[in-house]
């Protein structure tokens, strides 16, 4: 079982398993959206995906003219899961406070738009573009 909150604990959630890939987004959206390098989220079945509690401090928010968007918590600001398409849940990483312990990047989207100051020092497999994209 995987349990996960935001910085405040307004918002909680929890998803039946567990989980060990951690996908990395270097776009330049995910990077202004975090205030950081990037993104790291974790991919799990929708149907295994629960709220906990405060799902009315939940907003929304998408880049006009593009697929790109986020659920962050309206108290305290952390990004939170979202749906990453019909099938699946995106879960932001560093919102999981039990069950993450076998997590390891995976991959590395986005690589050809990665911050000049960014270095990738992990095993993980670099995408130049999105997942699926050839290795760089």
């Amino acid at each position: 079982m995987l349990k996960g909150e935001c910085n405040c604990g307004a918002v909680s959630y929890q998803a039946e398993g567990s989980v060990s890939d951690v996908f990395i987004c270097h776009c330049s959206i995910c990077r202004r959206s975090t205030g950081s390098g990037g993104i790291a989220v974790s991919i799990v079945a929708s149907e295994k995906f629960e709220w906990l509690a405060g799902q009315e401090q939940i907003r929304y928010w998408s880049k006009a003219g593009h697929d790109w968007h986020t659920y962050f918590c309206k108290v305290c600001g952390s990004t939170l899961p979202g749906a990453n398409d019909e099938r699946n849940v995106y879960i932001p990483v560093g919102t999981i406070v039990k069950g993450g312990e076998n997590l390891k990047v995976a991959h590395h989207l986005y690589v050809n738009s990665k911050a000049s100051w960014e270095e990738i020092g992990d095993s993980g497999k670099q995408h130049p573009e999105g997942y699926g994209s050839q290795s760089a």
